[in-house]
């Protein structure tokens, strides 16, 4: 597989009013997100509430994204889990129903104590699915990893040949920059703050995975082809008109509210699942009205009729 690049759906894991999962939709969403010029899928991470399924509703996921996206864009199936044999079930799983690619967030009970623990961690996933191409999944802020990346890069390749690079889900772009240049860009490091996209742009990375991709790609694909043509005031003002949408949108519990955004852009996709705080009729009225005031319908539908 060549480098992932452009932006890349974090998706969402539909379900039904009671929290169970619907594969119905995926399809259309599928369908939906090839319209609007997504250039690959990274499933069952944090926006897809992976961590909040069993292994068997995310083998389910996982599946029926990849059989809904029939090759024409790659599939990255996260397979992370604090239960590394459930981890390596998942990551068999991923290469025997074609997905393209593995990622896995790291154990975040018991943490690893240093980066070799933490290779000899992956190495025993990837082990499962050797063929695949590897991206360790960056992403402190829910992990409560934060261990030297370059150390990481230098030091994995022996036990893990299928790394193929990092989903950086961190604000320290100079961390990404560092990580970008190791052995003359031999990484693919994806970005993985949708608010700061422009910057991660400036900074070099290959390519994204957001949330916010889901429903409002079009908008950001105005920031990289006004940063590619020079034109860096404008990709400036379509980057803070995303920034705008994304401060609405995390003001309805965080992921709560995305996934919701996502009902609002057409494409009902059900609750978050608890622990998640759920949105009141009245709070999903009122984030209405807020992304209405933003013009968001626009954003959101352009290019999907």
């Amino acid at each position: 597989m060549t480098k992932l690049t452009g932006l890349i759906a974090a998706t969402f894991t539909p379900m039904d009013q009671d929290g169970q999962v619907n594969l119905d939709p995926i399809p259309s969403m599928v369908d939906r997100l090839l319209r609007q010029g997504i250039k690959g899928l990274y499933v069952c991470g944090s926006t897809g509430e992976g961590p909040s399924m069993t292994t068997e509703e995310r083998e389910r996921v996982a599946q029926a994204y990849v059989q809904s996206v029939q090759g024409r864009i790659p599939v990255v199936v996260q397979v992370g889990h604090n239960s590394i044999e459930d981890a390596r079930r998942l990551a068999k799983h991923a290469a025997s129903v074609g997905a393209d690619a593995i990622s896995a967030v790291p154990p975040s009970y018991f943490l690893p104590e240093n980066v070799s623990v933490l290779i000899e961690t992956l190495g025993r996933i990837t082990d499962a699915a050797p063929n695949l191409p590897f991206y360790y999944y960056h992403i402190p802020r829910l992990s409560g990893l934060s261990l030297d990346l370059i150390t990481f890069l230098k030091t994995a390749p022996p036990r893990i040949p299928s790394l193929a690079g990092i989903k950086f889900s961190s604000r320290e772009t100079e961390v990404m920059q560092r990580c970008l240049a190791f052995e003359n860009g031999r990484y693919n490091i994806l970005f993985g703050v949708d608010e700061m996209l422009l910057g991660g742009l400036a900074a070099g990375c290959d390519g994204a995975v957001g949330s916010t991709y889901n429903f409002l790609a079009p908008l950001y694909q105005e920031v990289m082809g006004n940063l590619e043509k020079g034109d860096l005031s404008t990709a400036q003002a379509c980057q803070l008109k995303a920034v705008q949408f994304i401060e609405v949108i995390l003001r309805y519990h965080g992921l709560s509210g995305i996934k919701a955004a996502m009902t609002l852009a057409g494409v009902p996709c059900g609750p978050t699942r608890l622990p998640s705080t759920q949105l009141t009729s009245l709070e999903l009225a009122s984030l209405k009205d807020e992304l209405d005031a933003l013009d968001f319908s626009a954003f959101a539908n352009r290019g999907v009729s």
